[in-house]
């Protein structure tokens, strides 16, 4: 068995854990769901009883949440996948440490991984308990969730972090206009990718404030308007966990909705693996890719590699058509702007818990996609603390490139390319790990 690291969730306290660690793979029950995509987590050595779980009930399997698929000519698309059976690592750690088989398919119990979880991966345990207060990241998605501040409020219950309500002045829900009455059209399928940035959010900065801003629909122009609303509020940290195809126009968007001097927006890189989108493209935004996160016997405690599930999907990378390069970004092989700049979890088959009630059965449900890892990086340079006015938060995780402030991810690919770094991860800079995964908040501050 494992010998346990100081950072493992065996040693580190749990988030008001429930009872047992009896943990499950999220239930599916939405109607309409798309045909599941499907990986095999990579089995953990044990000689436990409780990892005897056949193949197949150990298989992940997931599905594009429904704003993956734009609702109308014109949209973007949400990047998230939400697991629909199987064992996700986090289970697997669970059985092991425990001793018990977890059950699949089962939303009432967390089966991805909580805030522990992610500021252990991420060296942020002591920055996230002392850290954030005074501190607002927006989260920037279409349509409304009507459960969004309930849900939230159960999510953070579970893991004993602190009420972040409208009553006491942490959450705050408004539309693209800033309006907290008139609000968009309810949309099932963007709520879960609410709920999810919600989560992450609170997971990696449980001190911040939180202002979800709502956009009308999923138009680039409805959600750059939400974007200038978020920060017309104050927030100097603004995610965005949707993308498309990159156009002519790209260059007019950076200006007219990204070019926010001391704001750090980050942006999802993409969920179709290699290859290029907007507006992880703006040279004015961290762009954020996705690994597949894992615990290990290292000093750390975890591992992790470049999110693949094949040539289709996984995390987006790759050199832009339109967006100039800029100033800090080095590398050679493309001349104008490089995909990605940083990264963190993004693997459904190593996806975290969120709690979604709207259109779904109430509950648990673990998730994976890029739309994972926007909102973490956001919560990662709030702990850092407010950017200088006039800076570009984007150039300061490579400021810090090369150093310990940064996990450097040398394993694995999101497809073919002709240019190796583009699409496969190596030593220092690699276009879907960026420069690596936050180690503590140090290349995130400036």
């Amino acid at each position: 068995m494992r010998t346990q690291p100081p950072n493992t969730p065996t040693n580190r306290a749990r988030w008001s854990r429930i009872g047992s660690a009896v943990t499950a793979t999220a239930a599916l029950v939405l109607a309409g769901l798309g045909t599941a995509a499907q990986a095999s987590a990579t089995p953990e050595a044990t000689t436990t009883a409780a990892t005897t779980a056949t193949t197949t009930a150990s298989k992940v399997t997931w599905s594009a949440t429904p704003c993956a698929t734009p609702k109308k000519k014109g949209e973007l698309a949400c990047n998230s996948l939400r697991v629909t059976g199987g064992l996700t690592a986090f289970q697997k750690q669970e059985a092991k440490e425990d001793g018990v088989t977890p059950k699949a398919a089962d939303a009432s119990t967390p089966s991805g991984y909580g805030p522990s979880d992610l500021q252990s991966a991420y060296g942020l345990t002591s920055a996230a308990s002392s850290k954030g207060s005074g501190e607002t990241i927006a989260i920037v998605d279409a349509y409304d969730d009507p459960n969004a501040e309930a849900d939230l409020a159960k999510y953070r219950s579970y893991y004993g972090l602190s009420t972040c309500t409208t009553a006491n002045g942490c959450f705050k829900k408004v539309s693209q206009t800033g309006s907290t009455t008139s609000l968009p059209s309810a949309d099932s399928g963007w709520a879960e990718e609410i709920s999810l940035d919600l989560d992450m959010a609170s997971a990696t900065c449980p001190n911040c404030s939180i202002t979800l801003v709502e956009a009308s629909s999923a138009s680039m122009a409805n959600l750059g308007t939400a974007v200038n609303e978020a920060v017309k509020l104050g927030a100097k940290f603004v995610s965005n966990s949707y993308g498309g195809s990159e156009s002519s126009s790209d260059t007019s968007y950076d200006s007219s909705y990204f070019n926010h001097p001391g704001v750090a927006i980050t942006v999802s890189a993409g969920d179709s693996a290699y290859g290029a989108e907007y507006p992880a493209a703006s040279k004015y935004v961290t762009s954020v890719g996705g690994t597949k996160l894992s615990t290990s016997s290292t000093t750390r405690g975890w591992t992790e590699s470049v999110w693949k599930t094949s040539n289709t999907e996984g995390t987006g990378s790759g050199c832009s058509k339109y967006d100039a390069k800029p100033s800090w970004q080095t590398d050679t092989g493309c001349t104008k702007r490089m995909i990605s700049d940083v990264s963190a979890v993004a693997d459904p088959a190593t996806g975290v818990s969120v709690y979604d009630s709207y259109g779904v059965t109430a509950g648990w449900y673990t998730f994976g996609g890029t739309s994972a890892s926007s909102p973490i990086i956001a919560a990662v340079y709030a702990l850092a603390g407010t950017p200088s006015s006039s800076s570009y938060p984007a150039q300061f995780p490579y400021n810090a490139a090369g150093t310990s402030a940064l996990n450097d991810v040398t394993s694995g690919n999101n497809g073919n390319c002709s240019t190796s770094y583009f699409c496969t991860a190596t030593t220092g800079y690699d276009g879907p790990t960026g420069w690596g995964t936050p180690e503590g908040t140090g290349a995130f501050t400036g």
